[in-house]
């Protein structure tokens, strides 16, 4: 048990060392406490339950080695208090660690399972190194508690079970180079067939046994233990073994490496996986290289005539191409080309004029896209008309990939835009409503305080005059008199009252009238100019007027002394447009916009218009809107 504890702990620490060569400094510090706690539980077996929560932390924590959500931290936290509890007050038992590691790995197992879809392409290929080696892990494991059943080997199952589990950092430390990080897609598929084969064969035994009714003894063992190690090794060796025949009798019939068609059928199936486009891009670069161009293959993509190289095998520096409009128009219609065409139209791409290379530009409906690259030695063979067929292909499949992500990226920018316009729709109703409220209470209180009032006054004074009519004639005609005045101010009170709510002036003769008859309470000097040809809906006419109003009243509190206002009201091009214009003091946009801008923006969004400002300080301020109408 020491021994094989030791061996998993030097391996989390090769793990670490690669990662930290990788320039994964977190990950790296995540494998190191692994190692450093599983070392210690090795040296003292109390210490398991810290390396059980250091296992399940690392688990957490890929592919990066950072807890980056709440659920991780919290789940991480708890196993940390509860690993520190069991070793400071409780009995560690062997029964206990190997639950506790259990729901551990199941726990981290399903984190990776739902990390690894959603992960950019470099990040996702270790987890699919760590999925690798979780699936072989637990194969490992079958197998070996199967042949302990059969054979009653190894007699102690815990040392090998735990040797077993360092295949988890070796997969760790096999994702952090670069020429085995590509490998990762391929090493999973290997891995769940090669693990699925050792469980068939592991089940087959069993079944035998158990049909015999009889278990093995004696010399049986060594042949049985003989068969089931010459059946897993042949299990193991299948595969890679098959690969490495396919080549070679390829190799035989003078090709090497994937055939074009291959390249092309599996980038097809590829596509229909949804495999993610970065990932995606990867494949087929490697394919082409691999089925096309020995020398190497490229990927460019971009818009409007502005293209990036995107992945390169063998990998190359980072490169921008710039086509002119004509250049992107002729490239964008072309469907391969050579080094002739290349030197005319992008000699950059040219490296050796005497080496054969092809160009294949991924357009749809003759818009340029991207660029498929592949290039061959100079003493390779030239393109072949199959080769620019399969090329082309590929060339437009990409061309409708990237066609497509173009859309997506649009429907995704689209279904933004309107959740902030929903969210401002939202908010501009509860506005709405709030204003409403306050403006009924406004209502209310000038009725109370203003109207209700004068009402009342006449009402006493009615009862005063009443009493003195029968004694003094002469003061009560003087009290009349007194009465007719009041009678006076409370109709201007409610004709004030009704203004404020719906102006008369505005429904009997539209907004010309309605606005020059605020000049008598505009402080400033104040002119209206509206060219109309026609009356409008009484709520575009009225949001109109308000708005109008609410900037006349900000004009005369914040413009100052010897200002003007100017207000302007026209149609143009189906739009009712208006302007309030002041030469005051002006401010700064956005710094000073209370809610009177809102209200206006409010009032003019409900029903399809838009507001804004123009202002500077000393400069003045001008307040313009607009509205679609018809006519």
């Amino acid at each position: 048990m020491i021994a094989a504890s030791a061996a998993v702990a030097a391996v989390w620490m090769l793990a670490a060392v690669a990662a930290l060569l990788a320039g994964r400094p977190s990950l790296a510090r995540t494998a190191g406490l692994v190692a450093v706690t599983q070392a210690a539980a090795t040296a003292w077996p109390q210490l398991a339950p810290p390396a059980v929560a250091a296992w399940l932390t690392c688990g957490l924590s890929l592919p990066d080695g950072d807890l980056r959500t709440l659920p991780r931290r919290t789940i991480t936290g708890l196993a940390w208090l509860g690993a520190a509890a069991w070793a400071l007050w409780l009995p560690v038992t062997t029964a206990g660690v190997i639950t506790a590691t259990a729901a551990g790995a199941m726990t981290a197992l399903a984190g990776v399972l739902a990390r690894c879809p959603r992960a950019p392409a470099p990040r996702r290929r270790t987890l699919q190194w760590i999925a690798a080696a979780g699936v072989v892990t637990a194969a490992a494991d079958v197998v070996l508690v199967a042949v302990h059943v059969l054979l009653g080997m190894p007699e102690d199952l815990l040392p090998w079970a735990l040797l077993a589990m360092a295949v988890l950092p070796a997969g760790l430390a096999l994702a952090q180079p670069a020429g085995t990080a590509r490998l990762a897609e391929r090493a999973l598929a290997e891995a769940v067939v090669i693990a699925g084969l050792a469980l068939l064969v592991v089940s087959v035994y069993l079944v035998v046994v158990v049909g015999l009714l009889h278990w093995p003894v004696g010399p049986e063992r060594d042949v049985l233990l003989a068969s089931v190690v010459a059946s897993l090794t042949a299990v193991v060796l299948a595969l890679p073994l098959r690969f490495r025949l396919v080549s070679f009798g390829v190799s035989l019939l003078g090709r090497r490496g994937q055939t074009p068609e291959e390249a092309l059928s599996s980038f097809g199936a590829r596509m229909s996986r949804a495999v993610p486009f970065d990932e995606l891009l990867l494949q087929l670069v490697e394919s082409l290289r691999a089925a096309l161009g020995q020398a190497g293959a490229e990927v460019w993509v971009g818009t409007d005539g502005v293209l990036h190289r995107t992945v390169s095998v063998p990998e190359r520096p980072a490169d921008v191409l710039t086509l002119s409009d004509n250049e992107r128009l002729v490239v964008g219609r072309t469907r391969i080309g050579g080094t002739a065409w290349l030197s005319v139209w992008m000699p950059a791409l040219i490296e050796d004029r005497e080496a054969p290379i092809r160009v294949a530009p991924a357009a749809h409906m003759g818009d340029l896209l991207g660029l498929l690259v592949v290039r061959r030695p100079r003493e390779g063979v030239e393109f072949s008309e199959e080769d620019d067929r399969v090329l082309i292909e590929l060339a437009r499949q990409v061309g409708l990939a990237l066609h497509n992500m173009r859309l997506d990226s649009a429907l995704q920018e689209s279904l933004e835009e309107l959740r902030q316009r929903n969210e401002e729709l939202q908010a501009s109703r509860l506005r709405i409503v709030t204003a409403a409220d306050a403006s009924r209470r406004a209502i209310e209180r000038d009725l109370h305080d203003g109207a209700q009032q004068h009402l009342v006054a006449l009402s006493v004074k009615l009862g005063l005059a009443r009493e003195i009519l029968k004694d003094d004639v002469a003061m009560a005609a003087e009290l009349l008199e007194e009465l007719r005045t009041d009678l006076q101010q409370a109709n201007a009170a409610f004709r004030e009252l009704a203004h404020g709510i719906y102006p008369p002036l505005l429904r009997n003769h539209g907004l010309g009238e309605a606005l020059r008859s605020v000049t008598r309470r505009v402080a400033l000097p104040y002119q209206v100019e509206v060219d109309l040809p026609e009356r409008y809906p009484e709520e575009v006419e009225a949001a109109v007027y308000f708005c109008c109003l609410e900037a006349i009243q900000n004009a005369g509190k914040y413009a100052g002394q010897g200002a003007s206002v100017e207000v302007r009201i026209r149609v143009e091009d189906g739009m009712l447009k208006f302007s309030v214009a002041d030469d005051g003091a002006g401010f700064t946009p956005g710094t000073a916009q209370g809610h009177g801008f809102t209200n206006m923006t409010d009032r003019l969004g409900a029903i399809g218009g838009r507001l804004s400002v123009e202002s500077a300080p000393g400069a003045g301020t001008t307040i313009k809107g607009e509205v679609p109408v018809h006519g």
